[in-house]
């Protein structure tokens, strides 16, 4: 491939195509700069490090999602630090951010989960006001819009995804966007083993000047070029079939459609909808596997296409628990550097555990190519199950008995 490319006048790795890739997803964003990775993780990484964060430092992170979004900060032997999340949106909550911060923060991690912004207005004014970066990790929320603004635009840096189950995809990748030309250098610096005469670029500031191969290649790169002529009708297809969910299968009562918030536009990476097993008479858990059963399914497809539940709370995962990351030595969570004292136990965000445990129901069923079609039958499975919940209710007692 790399002789293909040299016979063309290219190269694989740092070519045009990346570049006209990254112009114009910080001109669909209307952030200055966008600097491609190999991953949205090694974005996330990288924008950590762009940050300073380094050894002793906490950075705040919802609980609510991938572990990326908090593991990235122990590769730079920081500490997470979990703060809840909204009960309606799902967003981390800006007031139990307030409430974390200590002297040792030094950035605050916050997830668009599921496609919808997290409450950006707020959380950067407290940023502000404690000295802290806002990072972004924008994964699942490509052309979201919070309150007139795209999502790449507002936060310190703001982190995409390139995945192959994303919106649109290069089969891997990602790129992170931001405003500050001092951030956008160290994540070219990181990206790229930190391969560049730092005095001859005039940085002297630049914490980590260590880096890695983390860098997009061109065939992804004009990959993306191409996906992003798409992302408008994609998106458009992804919320029609969304809202037409919402509106029937919301109607149920004790099943509530996702919230969106006020001025802000949601593009469904995933569709949550909140069960209360107490007003529909059967558990989360029997109710999803008899709506699952009246649907076809996929064999090209790896993953369910509903849940119940999405992830259990990162801070409840084994890592977290035994307080072991970096070899056996309790780093970073017991180190001479770290002054504070972690809390992992559970009751630690106690919105997210009722959420998870009891009450979160995911679902992917709106992606394209499906249609309205497929969102009818969807309806009319949700429905069926519905009426027949009594006689759900009742074989699940008859199997407990036996």
């Amino acid at each position: 491939m790399s002789t293909t490319l040299a016979v063309l006048g290219g190269t694989p790795v740092g070519g045009d195509r990346v570049q006209v890739f990254e112009r114009a997803w910080a001109e669909l964003v209307g952030a200055r700069h966008a600097v491609s990775f190999n991953s949205n993780t090694s974005g996330l990484f990288a924008a950590i490090g762009a940050a300073g964060v380094g050894p002793g430092d906490e950075v705040l992170v919802p609980p609510y999602t991938m572990s990326a979004s908090a593991t990235v900060a122990i590769g730079y032997h920081a500490v997470p630090v979990f703060a809840d999340i909204e009960p309606d949106i799902f967003c981390v909550d800006p007031r139990s951010l307030r409430e974390r911060i200590t002297p040792r923060t030094k950035a605050i991690v916050v997830v668009d989960l599921f496609g919808h912004p997290a409450d950006l207005d707020p959380i950067m004014a407290l940023a502000r006001e404690h000295g802290l970066v806002v990072i972004e990790d924008a994964a699942q929320a490509p052309g979201a819009v919070y309150r007139g603004r795209r999502i790449g635009s507002i936060s310190d840096m703001t982190v995409f995804s390139l995945n192959y189950h994303k919106h649109i995809h290069t089969g891997e990748g990602g790129i992170v966007t931001t405003g500050d030309e001092r951030y956008a250098e160290r994540l070219q610096l990181i990206r790229n083993h930190g391969e560049a005469v730092v005095a001859d670029r005039g940085i002297t500031d630049l914490v980590n000047a260590f880096g890695f191969n983390l860098r997009l290649t061109e065939i992804p790169a004009a990959i993306g070029i191409a996906q992003l002529s798409k992302l408008s009708h994609l998106l458009e297809r992804r919320v029609e079939n969304a809202e037409y969910l919402s509106k029937h299968v919301g109607a149920l009562p004790g099943i509530a459609a996702p919230s969106v918030r006020t001025g802000c536009t949601h593009v469904y990476y995933v569709q949550p909808f909140l069960f209360d097993a107490a007003v529909v008479g059967v558990s989360r858990e029997r109710f999803v596997g008899a709506v699952c059963a009246e649907l076809p399914t996929a064999e090209d497809r790896d993953w369910p296409m509903m849940s119940a539940g999405y992830v259990t709370p990162l801070y409840l995962q084994p890592m977290y628990q035994q307080q072991i990351a970096v070899g056996a030595s309790g780093c970073p969570f017991r180190c001479p550097h770290y002054t504070g004292t972690v809390d992992y136990r559970k009751g630690r965000c106690p919105v997210t555990e009722e959420i998870e445990e009891r009450r979160m129901i995911a679902t992917e069923f709106m992606r394209p190519p499906a249609t309205l079609d497929d969102m009818r039958d969807v309806v009319r499975a949700f429905e069926k199950v519905y009426e027949q919940r009594r006689e759900l209710a009742s074989s699940a007692a008859g199997e407990r008995r036996g």
